[in-house]
This record gives structure tokens, sequence and C-alpha cells, in this order.
């Protein structure tokens, strides 16, 4: 079992998981019932779990190329393992892959479908995304903002639970937090971590193509613009989220994004870049701590 997780990247998935907990404590500015709330949950947790199993099963030759160049390097500590990439170093079949990736999508499309069938539309689209995502390593650069549309399925889908109709502009700010996060917090350093074996088997990705300076500088604007589109989630919800709200969430990007992203610009270390991407897979559930407080606090308080 342990190397059906290392595959599916269990750590980061449930700390992912916050973001669409969030998303729909933000819209809804309550607790869901909790049939539904269960039954999201359980949901989140598969797509979690198809969709980076996903990631290696479209990915496992190139790992396979890079691995046999460089070997496996350390990872970051939300997700260190030994068994990390399981296809790649052939601790799996493809097969079992499949069928693991395949019992885990079919229980998203279904809970999916019971929640509110329009879901279903988002949980297609990602997984089609999360290949194109793959299959472009070594084609552009630019498959970042594919990433970025890929972790922005999930709190889309959990808007979509809580507010059938919702504002797509509102909507469209959510995305775009979401993708500047992605892009500056988490794909960008995690190439940067693998640019050795990245570089020997041609990848075009951002490290690689702008260099350490030109990286360090975009990772610094896309989470400077993330912390300042933060500012603008309490628009999205019912609740009053004035400057208590507001100091403590601005306050995790600068200590969770924007300090590690500076240092990663002046030392342009992998090092660092791994110490950023650990820093920023927390930023979600600091996050849905802040607003559960909100939606927990009663009215009066507020």
């Amino acid at each position: 079992m342990r190397r059906f997780l290392a595959l599916s990247r269990s750590t980061h998935g449930v700390l992912d998981v916050a973001l669409p907990g969030f998303a729909a404590l933000l819209w809804l500015g309550t607790v869901p019932a909790w049939p539904v709330l269960a039954l999201s949950l359980f949901t989140a947790v598969a797509g979690y779990t198809a969709i980076y199993a996903l990631n290696d099963l479209v990915g496992v030759k190139a790992d396979q190329e890079k691995f046999a160049v460089a070997g496996i390097n350390a990872g970051y500590s939300v997700e260190a393992s030994a068994l990390r990439y399981p296809l790649a170093q052939k601790l799996l079949s493809v097969r079992s892959g499949l069928a693991w990736f395949g019992f885990w999508y079919v229980l998203t499309l279904i809970g999916a479908w019971l929640i509110n069938p329009p879901i279903v539309f988002v949980v297609l689209a990602a997984a089609v995304l999360e290949v194109a995502y793959c299959m472009l390593l070594k084609v552009t650069y630019w498959r970042t903002l594919v990433s970025g549309l890929v972790k922005s399925c999930g709190p889309v889908a959990a808007v979509f639970v809580v507010q059938p109709d919702p504002s797509l502009p509102l909507l469209g700010v959510l995305v775009a937090w979401i993708m500047l996060w992605e892009i500056g917090g988490q794909n960008i350093p995690a190439d940067w971590n693998d640019i050795e074996e990245d570089r020997g088997i041609g990848a075009r990705t951002i490290p690689l193509v702008f260099g350490p300076r030109g990286a360090g500088w975009l990772v610094v604007v896309s989470l400077t613009l993330a912390v300042i589109t933060s500012l603008f989630l309490p628009r999205m919800s019912p609740l009053k989220l004035g400057l208590p709200y507001l100091i403590p969430s601005a306050l995790a990007g600068v200590f969770l994004l924007l300090w590690p992203g500076l240092q990663l610009l002046r030392s342009g270390a992998s090092r660092q870049a791994a110490r950023l991407f650990d820093r920023a897979s927390y930023y979600p559930l600091v996050q849905l701590a802040l607003i559960a407080i909100f939606v927990l606090m009663p009215a009066s308080w507020q």
C-alpha cells in the first residue's frame, strides 16, 4: 500500500485538499450539511489521489530517462521518500498503477455526479489538463500555466458544491490566486529542484529556459501577485471578513511565500527551492484554518 500512496503523493495530496475546503467555506460562509461535507471530502481525496497517480503514469518514460541520467533526488519534506516515483523505479507495474488510478478516478466521477452533475466536467477537465501538462515537458515552459489550471480544478469544483451559480468574475479571481500560488510556490520550485535531471532529457522548464535569475524573479512576481490577489478573496464570502482576516492572511503569504521566494532569488540554490516548495505547500492549510475560525465564530463577535 505504501507504494500506491507514494504514487499518489498522499502527503502532498492531503495538504492540497485544504484548497477546496477553503474555497467551499469562503463561498458558503458556514459549514455545509454533514452528508454533503462527508461526500465532498471523500470525493476530493479520491480526486487528488487519482490525478497525482495520473501524473506519474503519463510521465513514467520521462521520469525513467531522468533517473537513468542523474538518479532520484531527495525531493521535499512534504513528499520525500525512497518510494518516490514508484513506476519509474519499477516498484509498481504500469498495469497496477492504471488500476489504482482508474479505481479512484471512477469514485471521483461518481461522487461528483451525486453532489452536483456539472462538477463531472471539472473532474474530466482536470484529467485532460494533467495529461497535457505532462506531455508538454519537452515542448514549452508555458506548461506552467496548465499546472495552475489543474490545481484550480479542485477549488472550482468545491465552489460548485456550495454555489450552483457562482459569479464568474469572482471565480476568475479565485482561479488567478490559485494559479499564481501554484506557479510561484510549487511548479517553478519543483522544476528548479529537478533542474539537472530535466537538463539531461532536454526538458523546457522555466528554470532551464530563463536561468536561476529569471526564474527567481518570476517566482517573486508570481507570489507577490498571489498575496495581493488574496486581499480580494473576502469579496466572495457572505461573512464579514475585514482586517482581522486580511492581516493574518497577508502575513501567512509573506511568511510562507514571499520570504522564502526572496531567499531563493538571492541564493539560486536548489535546496532553497525545495524549502520554498515545502512552505508554500502549507499555505492552503493555513488559509483553511483561518477561514474556519471565522466560519465557526459567533456572528456577534464578527
